[in-house]
């Protein structure tokens, strides 16, 4: 028998994801006899409820759990990918990245009224500027409320009446069994989802061969190529948590398409654009969006330098930057020759 010991936070959610992951472990190694044991780890984002997330600095879900790893309480961590930040933390690495699930932002209302047909005024709960400033850009007469707390403590707080809808995460809902309380889920163009929404990122020590070998079944290359190019992504904006930025890749027969936004919390000021490659060269395909974004202003967001609220950028690539529809090397971004049309094919 194998004794593996998988460090989680306590929250049914996260609880949920690495019951999966020891699931899915012994379904891959049937003759292994795994012994899997879970680890509960409280972390500083489970223990302050009373400041938004981007308050209390990066890491708030994730750095107790590695530190259980890093003593040797641990020998697996199972993170939400989206809470990891982009530096590697020295000592650890992500050994595997299973299949993504749904990267979706859901809405969750009373009564089940879709985004249209909610009343000017609705309250709608998050705690994330990225939704909140996303949803503003449509419907800027809807008010943006605060909200913490895991998902049953989310989800009470709507019944309650505090709110007329709320925004969570589509994954964390349908991983729950709580799919029947969507009202409806945001396609990725309407509100684009936080850098690896919907993934898992499965952590262990370097230089654990033993680990590396059992976790291999549960790799998904494409998910992980996903997540590199949008994590690269925000590593090259330099944005953390404390701002509003949305990147997704979506994956095609070896192409990759990645969206990004980033935004002021109240939706007025807002850089937005698309890029597109082969899959492989994910994360110079995620530094390259990152590139264009802050070519129409996201650096400018991102420094909270002061804006007109009336501007808003192209959602399409600028004038002297080729589309890359076609398989067009990195280092051949250039001007458009005379008479050409530079803002590019699609936006």
């Amino acid at each position: 028998m194998e004794r593996l010991r998988i460090a989680s936070r306590g929250s049914a959610l996260a609880l949920a994801q690495s019951r999966a992951v020891a699931e899915s472990l012994r379904q891959a190694w049937p003759d292994r006899d795994l012994d899997i044991e879970t680890v509960i780890v409280r972390t500083r984002g489970d223990a302050v409820l009373d400041r938004p997330v981007a308050q209390i600095g990066q890491g708030v879900f994730v750095t107790e759990v590695q530190t259980a790893l890093l003593e040797d309480r641990a020998d697996l961590a199972v993170h939400s990918y989206k809470d990891l930040p982009t530096a590697p933390t020295p000592g650890l690495v992500v050994a595997a990245v299973p299949r993504r699930a749904d990267p979706r932002d859901a809405l969750i209302t009373r009564g089940g009224r879709a985004l249209q047909y909610l009343p000017e005024g609705s309250r709608i709960g998050t705690g994330s500027g990225r939704r909140g400033g996303q949803l503003l850009r449509r419907r800027p007469d809807l008010a943006i409320l605060p909200l913490r707390g895991n998902v049953d403590t989310r989800l009470a707080q709507l019944e309650t009446g505090d709110y007329d809808g709320i925004i969570l995460a589509a994954a964390g809902l349908r991983r729950l069994g709580l799919a029947e309380r969507i009202t409806e889920c945001f396609d990725v163009d309407q509100m684009i989802p936080a850098p690896a929404q919907g993934a898992l990122a499965l952590e262990v020590r370097e230089g654990d061969s033993r680990l590396r070998e059992i976790l291999a079944p549960l790799h998904d290359e494409p998910s992980a190529y996903a997540v590199l190019a949008e994590r690269s992504c925000l590593a090259a904006l330099g944005g953390g948590c404390s701002v509003p930025i949305g990147i997704h890749a979506l994956l095609a027969e070896g192409r990759m398409t990645i969206f990004g936004v980033v935004l002021t919390v109240d939706g007025t000021r807002t850089a937005r654009m698309r890029w597109s490659g082969p899959m492989r060269e994910a994360r110079e395909i995620g530094e390259t969006l990152a590139a264009l974004l802050v070519s129409i202003g996201a650096d400018r967001i991102i420094g909270g330098e002061p804006m007109p609220p009336t501007v808003r950028f192209a959602n399409r690539p600028p004038k002297d930057f080729v589309d890359s529809d076609e398989d067009v090397p990195l280092l051949s971004l250039r001007p458009r020759g005379p008479g050409t049309n530079g803002a590019g094919g699609k936006g």
